[in-house]
């Protein structure tokens, strides 16, 4: 095994250029900050209306409230004390669940997944009420996927049963890193002890998948605190793992600024916090899915066609997926809408319309494109010039032409080797992936978004 050091010093001239540059995730294309008001929602409603007969749909709800803000976190949400914002924001959720079913033909859902936030802020009888809901205006597939991202540090007894009668079928815990001084400059204190017991809670109900969430790149976070982590979790033998690369941007986040810049960790540590907890997680079995998923070879992400969308990896094959909540962003085959992004803002929009889209964009053939292929780099590494030109025959030439350059720039050196049919991103390219698919987004210097480290 090669020292990650060694690695590192190998891997120094991409370090130092253009692949040290901010760059989006790539859970969608194009990504939201080309999303423009010119889709509003009764453009939605047409897209909605239009979709084929019969169609599989995947569901996305969005809870944006927590307990209390971690400082680190990304999401859309926010802390509340008082239950009577996310009860009037449920009420909210219910009309555009109704309001949406309205106008979609006969489907059926077969993926469901509740995110935040945190939706176990909610009330058990919420819980069911929601859950209910949905059952009540979508036709739901028996083998569904139910998937809820939940706050372990914020659970009772109550709302685990009421989340198993609603159906949960796999269970997703954040724990970012166990160490108490990594915790503490988070503000985030989430003890191993406390996260067993909501594994193993919901493991007594039936639930077979379990999915956790790490994090490098935390303030005070090193090598060895990320692999003492690393060794807990796989102690509760999750079916996925998911390892993020902590994205600073206090300029976009205020509550970032109560993380201590100077107490992250370098570029170098940062990667190397990365490549030493992927080495574990493959030395005990689990095999690499895309840039940052791990999954037991047993698990639908390991051995399936692999997909990326606003949730992550998924082997979610769907038609479309309809986003339902504040900032929720739905994916049809028109294009990409999104949702008033602050909860009192979407909460007035469906009161006044029914529907709540702030913002999205259609979908040129060259976008779609572009889509497909960022989409199969992200998921299997690998860039097919002969599919781009059976797929997209019309508008392929200038997206051959970014591979063209990618092959021939020096700078790639190591991270891509060519084939017969165009190139593969090797192991040593595979924390640059995003980097990598930055070369075929046509929108990237329309921008002066910031977005995360690319590493």
């Amino acid at each position: 095994m090669v020292d990650i050091w060694t690695l590192i010093e190998e891997m120094r001239s991409q370090l130092m250029t253009s692949y040290r540059a901010s760059v989006p995730r790539y859970t969608s294309y194009p990504t939201a900050p080309h999303f423009s008001p010119d889709v509003d929602h009764t453009r939605y409603a047409r897209w909605l209306s239009s979709l084929p007969s019969g169609a599989d749909l995947s569901l996305y709800i969005h809870i944006p409230f927590c307990h209390q803000l971690c400082w680190y976190c990304g999401c859309n949400t926010k802390a509340t004390k008082h239950y009577a914002p996310v009860a009037r924001y449920l009420q909210a959720v219910e009309i555009e669940i109704a309001r949406v079913a309205e106008h979609i033909p006969t489907h059926c859902i077969t993926q469901i997944h509740w995110g935040g936030g945190s939706p176990n802020i909610l009330a058990t009888a919420d819980i069911r009420s929601l859950s209910e809901t949905i059952r009540a205006h979508f036709s739901i597939d028996h083998d569904a996927e139910f998937a809820v991202e939940m706050d372990p540090r914020h659970l009772d007894p109550e709302q685990i049963h009421a989340f198993g009668d609603a159906g949960i079928s796999r269970l997703s815990l954040g724990v970012q890193d166990f160490d108490d001084s990594v915790q503490a400059a988070i503000g985030r204190q989430q003890s191993f002890e406390m996260t067993r017991r909501a594994v193993d809670a919901f493991r007594d109900l039936g639930v077979a998948s379990i999915n956790i969430d790490l994090m490098y790149g935390l303030p005070h976070q090193t090598t060895e605190s990320a692999e003492r982590t690393a060794a807990q979790v796989l102690a509760l033998a999750p079916d996925r793992i998911a390892v993020f690369g902590y994205a600073h941007l206090p300029q976009r986040m205020k509550h970032q600024r109560l993380i201590p810049a100077e107490a992250l960790p370098g570029p170098d540590e940062r990667l190397a916090q990365s490549i030493r907890i992927g080495e574990i997680l493959v030395e005990h079995g689990y095999v690499r899915v895309g840039l940052d998923h791990y999954a037991k070879p047993t698990d639908k992400l390991a051995s399936g066609i692999v997909a990326r969308n606003f949730q992550g990896y998924t082997t979610d094959r769907s038609d479309a997926l309809i986003g339902i909540g504040a900032s929720a962003i739905s994916r049809l085959r028109e294009g990409y809408v999104q949702n008033a992004v602050a909860a009192a803002d979407y909460t007035r929009c469906i009161e006044q319309d029914g529907l709540a889209t702030a913002k999205g964009i259609e979908l040129s053939s060259e976008d779609k494109a572009r889509a497909h292929v960022i989409e199969r780099l992200m998921c299997d590494l690998v860039f097919s010039a002969s599919e781009v030109q059976a797929k997209f025959s019309g508008v392929a030439d200038p997206i051959l032409r970014d591979a063209d350059r990618l092959l021939t720039d020096e700078e790639n050196a190591g991270l891509i080797r060519g084939t017969l049919d165009g190139f593969v991103i090797t192991e040593r390219g595979r924390p640059f992936v995003r980097s990598i698919c930055a070369q075929f987004d046509a929108y990237l210097a329309r921008t002066k978004v910031l977005h995360s480290a690319g590493i």
